[in-house]
């Protein structure tokens, strides 16, 4: 008598206790309208800044790729041709003006493509200066607005 009844007592914890485990349907819903909600408010917020990072990059990168070209300007006495390009940073040129100075570890250890994967831009001499230094943007053709627009030397 006494098993039975303690079996009993046994079977009644054990339904309350299955009926009370898991998630309504109703609060389910609740969390994912809650979590919907979220992802609507702060996706935007973080893809914005995600683009102006982009942007910054670029802009850091052309920084440290002028001051490389300046630095073979000052060993060389002059900036590298369009033709030998900014690989002329990294190896010495082949081509055209052969440096005098040029250093043995080059200026740059590689070169970075924008952030988009596009190659930077250099002409010298350049319509803006003495070259000519950009990212054509997110669109990678030339011109362009808002993401899309180059991103150069010249202006700040």
């Amino acid at each position: 008598m006494f098993e039975t009844k303690m079996q009993r007592q046994l079977a009644v914890l054990t339904t309350k206790v299955s009926r009370q485990s898991g998630f309504t349907l109703l609060e389910i819903m609740v969390v994912i309208v809650i979590m919907g909600l979220l992802v609507a408010v702060v996706a935007p917020n973080v893809l914005q800044n995600q683009d102006r990072a982009m942007i910054e990059k670029a802009r850091a990168d052309i920084s440290v790729l002028e001051q490389a070209l300046d630095m073979y300007k000052l060993d060389n006495h002059v900036y590298p041709t369009t033709n030998q390009g900014l690989q002329a940073l990294i190896q010495r040129p082949e081509t055209g003006i052969q440096p005098k100075n040029y250093r043995s570890n080059g200026y740059i250890k590689r070169l970075p493509d924008d952030p988009w994967g596009t190659p930077y831009v250099y002409i010298q001499p350049g319509e803006h200066g003495p070259f000519d230094l950009y990212s054509t943007g997110a669109d990678g053709e030339e011109g362009g607005e808002d993401l899309a627009r180059d991103i150069v030397n010249w202006q700040e």
